[in-house]
């Protein structure tokens, strides 16, 4: 466990989501032990393993809408909102738990045809249409920046974000998070208006 980067990011004033995929519940209990309680999954299977009701849990990867109702109840956030037919199924699920889910819209801002999220140019009314949900509440938007070197274009992709936010949260009060900067450019990330970073390897390593 990387002990130095976690007090560094214990005393910084943006969130943290430890990303615990492929790793141990033990491994998990440990960080959570030096003050990193919010853990962020990719895959359903894996976060109901590991599920500890002690812990804020995050659901980071592309969500599959036969697997909703496997989290709806245990997850705090879902991250990666990516389509109207996984908000329809969201909103099910938390209209039988009677709850109203937190989500993030993930928004495709790279190029790279291998990354998910909705396309970033029709945020804006695809984040109008899910007004109607009455058992979601939209708290912000996540995306994966382009993996490259070219860090003018990560800079770029991040700017883009954040005036998207900026936009965003004039519009509709509850939106108070932008998710977005991982281990290798979440302090980029956060100079570009990030408030939350999803962080694996760099501290668990």
């Amino acid at each position: 466990m990387n002990k130095e980067l976690i007090e560094e990011l214990k005393a910084q004033d943006f969130n943290v989501v430890a990303v615990s995929k492929t790793r141990t519940k033990e491994e998990i209990d440990e960080i959570a032990k030096m003050g990193l309680t919010t853990f962020g999954e990719n895959r359903v299977q894996e976060f109901i393993d590991k599920y500890d009701p002690k812990y804020t849990w995050h659901i980071i990867g592309h969500l599959q809408t036969n697997k909703v109702k496997y989290i709806v109840g245990k997850v705090d956030v879902i991250e990666s909102l990516d389509s109207l037919k996984l908000a329809e199924e969201i909103e099910k699920q938390a209209n039988k738990h009677g709850i109203i889910q937190k989500v993030l819209v993930e928004l495709k801002i790279s190029e790279d045809p291998n990354k998910t999220g909705y396309p970033f140019k029709d945020a804006k009314n695809f984040i109008s249409q899910l007004q109607e949900f009455k058992h979601i509440q939209i708290k912000g938007i996540m995306c994966v920046a382009s993996k490259t070197d070219n860090q003018e274009l990560v800079e770029s992709e991040f700017e883009q974000m954040h005036t998207l936010y900026l936009e965003l949260k004039e519009q509709y009060p509850e939106i108070d998070t932008l998710s977005m900067g991982m281990s290798q450019d979440y302090k980029l990330a956060v100079k570009h208006g990030s408030n939350t970073v999803r962080i694996g390897h760099a501290i668990f390593e």
